[in-house]
Order: structure tokens, then sequence, then C-alpha cells
């Protein structure tokens, strides 16, 4: 199973239920993941409760079983267990979603057990985000104003993402030395995908200039591939 896997599941309704209490019961359910515990709203007076619920928990890496416990809530003593249903990690890793009736299995081997829930559950496998980072350090640039300097910053561009340094003023020299990141999904790394760093001289008044740019090509998932790489004129 996936490292960062969560599950969702709807514990929809329950038909048939024992009576606990006077020719009734007051079912709730108790759902479980090793240690991690939720639980729906207790339907009073039903053998057919109807609870809707939804809930998505994290399955860690390690984890045993998946199990949900109906109860019946006693205002007075302890509450009394109905019966339960356990899914192995093998049975939910097995198929991706479920849609079932299922049958309650006793939890005292010496009661009887009767009833089902209907649930629903679906494993949602999260899409693990990539971080593209460019070290912008130094340039060697062209004077672009009247002082013979320019205040230059660059920009990092790879699709529709985009990231800045900082603003340096005065210089031709500009020494950056910062790290640019840009959130990238796994489907992004296509071999069309191009990393762009335009150099630009920054203007309070008027537009910002265009210093140039340099591409680098990828190509696959893990090896680049440098083109050559060369400044162009705005």
């Amino acid at each position: 199973m996936a490292k960062n896997t969560s599950l969702y599941f709807r514990i929809v309704e329950g038909r048939n239920l024992p009576a606990k209490d006077s020719g009734t019961s007051d079912p709730y359910c108790i759902v479980k993941v090793d240690n991690e515990v939720v639980a729906t709203a207790t339907v009073w007076k039903n053998l057919n409760p109807f609870w809707g619920e939804e809930y998505t928990l994290h399955l860690p890496m390690g984890f045993h079983s998946l199990s949900f416990h109906v109860m019946d809530e006693d205002t007075i003593s302890h509450d009394d267990v109905i019966g339960k249903i356990s899914l192995t990690k093998e049975a939910i890793g097995s198929q991706t979603k479920l849609d079932s009736w299922m049958n309650l299995t006793r939890v005292d081997p010496n009661e009887e057990v009767q009833g089902e829930i209907h649930l629903t559950l679906q494993l949602l496998k999260h899409t693990e985000k990539i971080v593209l980072r460019c070290d912008v350090i130094e340039a060697d640039l062209a004077p672009r104003d009247i002082s013979g300097t320019s205040d230059p910053f660059a920009r990092v561009i790879y699709n529709s993402h985009s990231a800045e340094t900082s603003i340096i003023k005065k210089t031709r020299f500009p020494h950056w030395g910062e790290t640019l990141e840009l959130d990238l999904d796994p489907q992004e790394l296509s071999e069309e995908g191009t990393v762009i760093v335009e150099v630009w001289d920054w203007d309070m008044v008027g537009k910002n200039d265009f210093l140039g740019k340099v591409r680098y090509w990828r190509a696959g998932f893990v090896c680049y591939r440098w083109e050559t790489m060369r400044w162009m004129q705005g």
C-alpha cells in the first residue's frame, strides 16, 4: 500500500439488528484503524438505523486492520456490543472501492449475532508534490539605465509556475545567492517541459526592462539534458 494513503468511508445504514432494550436498540457505530477511533451518532430506538456519515482516515504504513463495531447505547449501564466487521490490510488493498452490505460477526463467542450494515469504502492515494529548486547565484549584465547600471531581479518559470528573486539596486553584477522553489505535480514533468530563467531590470516608474533569458530543456524524470544556453536580447 502506498506511503501516503487515506481511506474514505461512508457508514450508510444498518438493518435487522437485534433488540437489546425492550424490543429495540439504540445503535451507533465505532470505527477503528489501529489506535485511531471515530464514532457515529446514535440512532435511538431503531433496528434499521440510517447513519449516512462520512469520514476520511489516514492509513499508516504498518496498520493491521480496520474494524466496525456496532454498539447499543445504554444511558444507565455499559453499552452493549451488537456485532462487528473486520477488514484486513490485504482485503482493503485488493480493491480501491467497495460498496456493499456486510454481515455482522460475533464479538462474544457465547452470544448470537444478527444484522448487517451498508458500507462504502474507497482508497485515496495522495499525489506527491515535486519541488523544483533553482539556485540563482549571480550574473554579469549589460548596463540598462542612464547611470550605466541596472536594478536586476531574476524570474524562474516552469509551465504556469513562477518565482522571483529580490531586486538588487544599481549594479551590473548582482549576487542573489537565492534558492527559488516551485511546487509541481508529477505529470508536469514531461519531455516538453522547459525551465526558463529571465532577468529583468526593475523600474519604479515605467515598465520593467527585459535583459535576457536562458532555457533548460527537461528530458525524463531524473536526468536533465542541458542544451546550449545563451543570453538573448529583449
